[in-house]
């Protein structure tokens, strides 16, 4: 899960400097590549601690 997090900040960082050089429809990409690769790290987090959970009962 590490990993999609790293991603997710790379793709936004992506973003802001394709932004920052006008390449909008770059920077667009890349923003919603980060905010995908962030719900999905936040879900499989979810995921993880609910069966964490079960798992201790």
């Amino acid at each position: 899960m590490g990993n999609l997090m790293y991603y997710a900040v790379v793709f936004l960082v992506v973003a802001i400097i394709a932004a920052v050089f006008g390449f909008g429809g770059v920077a667009g990409t890349a923003v919603e590549a980060a905010k995908i690769l962030f719900w999905v790290a936040i879900v499989l987090f979810v995921i993880s601690l609910i069966a964490s959970m079960i798992r201790r009962v």
